[in-house]
């Protein structure tokens, strides 16, 4: 067996992540907006509205959720990763 081959079998073996992991900013914001569609959808009562407009709106408020909870995560993720990298680059300066 070789060294890549051990690698690999030491490596955990994940298995698909849930559907919106690898949105992104884009994805969430793109995610978000189809939200807002489709409340307006809703309550403009268009065709494919369901009878009763709580399930439109419960659908369309689940889809704004995940869009703003990865928007915030992928947010946040980006500004903690940003302070390290700018310290790095300071101490280098000084040396």
């Amino acid at each position: 067996m070789d060294d890549k081959a051990a690698e690999r079998a030491d490596e955990p073996n994940y298995g698909a992540g849930p559907w919106g992991a690898d949105l992104g900013t884009w994805g969430a914001v793109a995610l978000i907006a189809f939200g807002a569609i489709a409340t307006a959808w809703v309550f403009l009562r268009l065709p494919g509205t369901p009878q009763e407009p709580a399930l439109g709106y419960h659908g369309a408020a689940k889809l704004i959720a995940i869009g703003l909870v990865t928007v915030g995560c992928t947010l946040m993720s980006r500004r903690r990763g940003r302070p390290a990298a700018s310290k790095k680059t300071n101490e280098q300066e000084h040396i």
